[in-house]
């Protein structure tokens, strides 16, 4: 009997790794690339800027793979994981497939809220079609369920609770 979709987007077995970890202090500011970060529930990264302004960008992710395509489409050989201005890279794990999950990066308890849209911002960071080549891969936004550290090489996984709403 072949399984539902319900059954077959349950499914997600792949553990990802956290490649790179970054923070912006204030606006017009650089990302501050760090090798691990304080994570806490209700107050975002700290150190980042979106800490506690919105429930639903407490922090930002994006994988490694799409900067890879974005790379791709824009004739680089290589992006700066800063200049996307997202603060976790992760590599191994489809993001997309955490939608409606809870999932840990390290110890950090999760929940995938929405997708990160590019912003125009994208055109000067990568160049003129910057914005296009970031649509579909600008990685997801998400809220925290628990307070950690979370640090570069650890892993990404689902948890093993029920969905959330």
């Amino acid at each position: 009997m072949a399984a539902s979709l319900k059954e077959l987007m349950a499914r997600l077995p792949q553990t990802g790794r956290v490649e790179w970890i970054g923070a912006r202090p204030d606006t017009r500011t650089p990302m501050q690339v760090v090798t691990e970060v304080e994570a806490r529930q209700g107050a975002g990264l700290t150190g980042d800027r979106f800490k506690a302004m919105r429930k639903t960008r407490e922090v930002s992710l994006i994988q490694q793979e799409h900067i890879d395509a974005v790379a791709g489409f824009m004739g680089l050989d290589v992006i700066d994981p800063s200049v996307l201005r997202r603060n976790i890279v992760v590599s191994g794990i489809n993001l997309l497939a955490l939608k409606n999950k809870e999932f840990y990066v390290g110890e950090v308890r999760m929940a995938w809220t929405d997708l990160a849209q590019p912003c125009s911002k994208m055109e000067a960071a990568l160049g003129e079609g910057g914005y296009n080549a970031m649509r579909g891969h600008g990685g997801v936004l998400a809220r925290l369920l628990s307070t950690g550290i979370i640090r570069v090489g650890d892993k990404v996984r689902v948890g093993e609770n029920a969905p959330v709403d």
